[in-house]
Order: C-alpha cells, then sequence, then structure tokens
C-alpha cells in the first residue's frame, strides 16, 4: 500500500493506506485536544483565530497561531522535499520515510511526557502538526490527491457532492467510479472517527494520556512491516514462479 505508485494503484492500496493513517489521524486529534486544548491535525480553526488574533492588536498570541500553521506547511514541505529527493533511487521506497520520522515524532512526545513536565505545550503542538503536514503530504501525493487523512471538511464537501451525482446517472454515467470513491470517503471518515473514540478512551479511561500517541506511532511501524513483509513475499513468489517456468521450458 505504501509502494504503488500512479497507475498501479488500485482502489484497495488507497483503502488501506486511508484506514491507517485517518485512524492515527484521529488519535492524534484527540489526544492533543483533550491535552492541549488544541487542534493538532488541520490549521482551519488556527487560521481563524490567528487573523482574529491580529485584527484585536494580540500580536504575541496571534504569532504562536502562526506558528502552528508554518509547522503543518513545514511538515507538508518537508514531506514532499524528502520525496522529490530521493524518488530516482530504486532501492528506497521514499514513502517510508516521512512515515518513519511521523512516528518517531508520536514516539517522542509520549515518551519524552513521562519523563519530563511538558513546560512547553506550544512547542509539542507545533510537533504534532508538522507529524500532521508530513502525513497529508506525503498520502495525498502517492495516491495522486485521491487520498487525504488528516481533517474531514473536505471530505465530506466532496462525499456530499459525490452522493448527489449518484441520482443524475445521465450526467455521470461512470457510477461504478463513483460508488468506489463514495466508499473510500466513508472508511476515511469512518476511520477517523475510530481513531478519536479509541484515543480519547485510552487517554482518559486508562489514562495514558500522551501516551496514547505512542499507539499511534506503533501502528505505523507495523503498516510498514506489513508492507514491507508482503512485497518481500509477492517478489520471491514471483522469482520461484519465473523460475518454475523456465525449468518447465527448458525440460520441453
Amino acid at each position: 500500500m505504501f509502494r504503488h505508485q500512479g497507475k498501479t494503484r488500485t482502489l484497495k492500496h488507497n483503502l488501506q493506506i486511508a484506514t491507517i493513517l485517518s485512524f492515527v489521524a484521529g488519535i492524534v486529534n484527540v489526544t492533543g485536544f483533550l491535552f492541549f486544548g488544541q487542534l493538532t491535525t488541520n490549521v482551519t480553526g488556527h487560521f481563524a483565530l490567528f487573523i482574529n488574533d491580529i485584527a484585536n492588536f494580540n500580536f504575541w498570541k496571534g504569532t504562536i497561531y502562526f506558528a502552528y500553521i508554518f509547522s503543518f506547511f513545514l511538515g507538508s514541505f518537508a514531506s514532499s522535499f524528502l520525496i522529490e529527493t530521493f524518488k530516482e533511487s530504486k532501492k528506497m521506497n521514499v514513502f517510508v520515510l516521512p512515515t518513519i520520522i511521523e512516528s518517531l515524532i508520536l514516539f517522542s512526545i509520549g515518551i519524552l511526557s513521562n519523563i519530563i513536565d511538558i513546560k512547553l505545550p506550544h512547542a509539542i503542538v507545533c510537533f504534532l502538526l508538522f507529524a500532521m503536514g508530513l502525513q497529508n503530504s506525503f498520502v495525498t501525493k502517492i495516491s495522486n490527491a485521491v487520498v487525504r487523512t488528516t481533517h474531514l471538511t473536505g471530505l465530506f464537501t466532496d462525499l456530499g457532492i459525490e452522493i448527489s451525482q449518484l441520482f443524475f446517472p445521465t450526467s455521470h454515467p461512470n457510477t461504478k467510479k463513483l460508488k468506489a470513491t463514495i466508499k473510500l470517503r466513508i472508511y476515511i471518515i469512518l476511520s477517523f472517527f475510530s481513531g478519536g473514540l479509541i484515543g480519547g478512551y485510552f487517554y482518559s479511561e486508562a489514562q495514558l494520556q500522551l501516551n496514547t500517541l505512542i499507539i499511534g506511532g506503533v501502528i505505523l511501524v507495523l503498516s510498514l512491516f506489513y508492507d514491507d513483509v508482503r512485497f518481500t513475499l509477492i517478489k520471491t513468489k514471483r522469482k520461484y514462479q519465473q523460475k518454475n517456468h523456465y525449468t518447465q521450458q527448458y525440460h520441453k
């Protein structure tokens, strides 16, 4: 699901990566909001607050919201920069790099919360927004802008448009493709909701607080491991089949 790009990418690949990453984003969103009282997966609300503070001459407060916005942007930039830098390498799956960085950020915040007191909450929020910028950027690139996983505003907009198009088959005859896209949107929304639900439970009921982020990091690492193992098995199987084919041809 992390390796296929362009025309080789199918709905199944997009569903897999969308489910995992939106689930992680749901965990980050709830954990960040419960601990810091700030949204940590998107910047729409932060931008509105930034404008409001500037308009009321609260420049220092406005600077904090600008830092939130810039952190998300910087994460998106860093993700794309890494992908473009290493995409010529045939030995490396470039989409692994942003995922590893994201998981390291989640692990680090969760672990450090057990060792030191959080005295710079705005910096932690910036790191979480940076991680979500990383995620949103690479999933956008790998899916050719089909999948976005860190916020739901655009998803609900697209879902409303696409469901309405089902009622006009003459204007939109490709019903199969339309239904597949709707299915993808619903999967992302439900996964984001599930991630938030699970994150909220572990944060409050299990008293994990910021340790809840470690769950998100573990999910990312396991998904990379699964993807790598599956790719290796498929590659080995193909080599075996080719070898078997050549052997049969030789004996004939």
